[in-house]
């Protein structure tokens, strides 16, 4: 009798390269492609993925100071195809790249975490609402990319990281009070069997989770390659589509 395999789910390095496909269609959308608006429809799904990678990362670094160092430089090396791509200029200091709201949120959870380890639940709670309100409110100030909501939502990952039916549950109903009740957007009429429903574009984002939970904590195929591939992704396909459409 053949014995049935389980399930292994998919690795921490296909969420990243759907993370990446669906940024690139966003992007797509928001320089040369404009006309299809499915694009940005599928690149909402982008940032909880990578919020949620970002998680991961944490807890699986064995260099928390040098993980902090790479999201820096990756950061700064970002700024000016992002700049390009996002405003035709090299040098636009109102919106700055979603590297900087990631560093941010890595930092939130490590100071968090710092205290975490002490058991005092009461300590940890209280600190988990400052640095999430200090984080918001500084992702604002710098104007990095999706805000203080982009804090909120890596932050409502590492709240209810794990499997269990409440932190699923929790993942939800945090993304859809940040996408939906924060973030909102743009209202879309959608028809659905003759009956016409508006929706928040962004709220599609929540959608995301049906790729985070098939996630079993495999990482996947690794090397520094591969991890330095997937962070030059960003600023080398900013760069290209910036230089396409400033000259197109």
């Amino acid at each position: 009798m053949e014995q049935r395999r389980e399930f292994r789910g998919i690795s921490a390095l296909t969420l990243h390269l759907l993370a990446m496909a669906f940024m690139l269609c966003d992007h797509l959308w928001a320089t040369v492609l404009y006309p299809y608006d499915w694009l940005t429809w599928v690149g909402r799904l982008t940032y909880p993925i990578f919020a949620f990678l970002l998680v991961e990362g944490f807890y699986h670094t064995h260099d928390l100071k040098k993980y902090l160092l790479r999201m820096l430089a990756f950061a700064v090396i970002s700024e000016l195809p992002f700049n390009l791509m996002y405003s035709g200029q090299l040098i636009y200091p109102v919106h700055q790249n979603v590297m900087w709201t990631l560093l941010l949120s890595l930092l939130c959870m490590a100071a968090i975490e710092k205290t975490r380890r002490r058991g005092k639940w009461w300590l940890t709670a209280a600190v988990f609402l400052l640095t999430a309100g200090a984080g918001y409110v500084l992702s604002i100030l710098t104007m990095a990319d999706y805000f203080g909501c982009g804090v909120l939502m890596v932050l409502v990952f590492y709240l209810f990281r794990g499997r269990k039916w409440w932190q699923m549950l929790g993942q939800a109903l945090g993304l859809y009070w940040v996408n939906v009740e924060l973030l909102g957007g743009m209202m879309v009429p959608v028809t659905v069997l003759g009956h016409t429903f508006m929706i928040v574009q962004q709220g599609t984002a929540v959608l995301a989770l049906l790729f985070i939970w098939l996630y079993r904590g495999r990482q996947g195929p690794h090397s520094k390659a591969v991890q330095y591939a997937c962070y030059a992704f960003y600023p080398v396909h900013l760069l290209i589509l910036g230089l396409l459409g400033r000259y197109l």
